[in-house]
């Protein structure tokens, strides 16, 4: 069950990426957008939180906390995340963006579980976990490498090693963020505080770089319309889900499940060309892929 609800999480992914990609028609830039779309998370959380337990936004709760690193290190490194893939992907393409980053996650993700750091819960490292993580990266490559110009000329190794780096990024932002959850004593508060320090870091980050956080009501015959933010939204329940998730399935189960759950969504939006996307039919390669994927999975959880 713990599985399905990181496959669903998961699935909000390209929702909500297919989401922001038509608000950035109003914002005209990929930060702005971000910024957005996280602001709206941290509303939302910060209302949740506000119903749920307001006794979180006391002076006394505040000047009890000690603020370590957990407070502020989560929402930085999904900053460090958004911004390493948006320099990515003009330099390597789109398919080697994705392989090099969920490579980087599985690494890191073994890492956290097998030697327990950040606080997470040691699982010991089995051969089949190996072999579970190999299936996945094997089905990623398979779905996204095409058979020819795969790896242009202009790909480097050093914008590799960096795609390898900001992969690494989203499982210890899951591994901080749950550590987080047992300082503070809920996983919706530790939700909202990641999400509150991505919001300012990204702010910062737009109006250094464009000067302003830009929003128009129109562009073209198109109008700005309220699901336009629901990136936000969808974003906070997979971060929530995910610090919720990290201590029953540890790090890299949760991440299998989630990528999972984003795959099977991606396919299913690119099927139907959901939110005015191109249509995308699901043929032979993609459903071997999953396959794939899917057995990695299993091989994780059964050992």
């Amino acid at each position: 069950m713990l599985i399905i609800v990181g496959m669903i999480a998961g699935m909000m992914v390209p929702m909500q990426t297919a989401v922001n990609n038509r608000l950035t028609v109003f914002t005209k830039a990929v930060l702005p957008t971000s910024f957005y779309s996280f602001l709206t998370g941290t509303i939302i959380l910060f209302i949740i939180n506000l119903i749920v337990d307001p006794g979180k936004f006391t002076l006394s709760f505040f000047g009890s906390q000690s603020y370590s690193y957990v407070w502020f290190a989560g929402g930085v490194l999904g900053v460090i995340f958004l911004t390493g893939n948006i320099l990515l992907l003009p330099r390597i393409g789109a398919a080697l963006t994705v392989i090099v980053t969920v490579t980087g996650q599985m690494v890191i993700g073994i890492f956290i579980d097998t030697f327990g750091w950040f606080d997470a819960d040691v699982k010991p490292l089995h051969v089949m976990h190996i072999v579970g993580v190999l299936l996945l990266i094997a089905g990623i490559i398979y779905m996204n490498v095409k058979k020819r110009g795969a790896v242009t000329k202009s790909s480097s190794l050093l914008w590799i090693l960096f795609g390898l780096g900001t992969g690494m990024m989203p499982p210890m932002q899951t591994a901080i963020n749950s550590s987080l959850r047992y300082e503070v004593d809920s996983f919706i508060y530790a939700a909202f505080i990641s999400f509150l320090v991505g919001t300012i870091v990204l702010f910062m980050m737009a109006i250094l770089i464009h000067k302003g956080i830009k929003l128009t009501r129109t562009s073209g015959d198109m109008t700005l319309k309220p699901w336009h933010f629901a990136g936000g939204v969808l974003g906070a329940a997979y971060i929530a889900s995910n610090i919720m998730l990290m201590p029953y399935l540890g790090v890299t189960l949760t991440l299998m499940s989630t990528i999972l759950g984003q795959i099977v969504m991606g396919l299913v939006i690119d099927h139907f060309g959901m939110f005015n996307l191109p249509k995308y039919p699901v043929d032979q390669r993609r459903v071997i892929a999953v396959l794939m994927i899917i057995s990695g999975i299993a091989l994780l959880n059964f050992f």
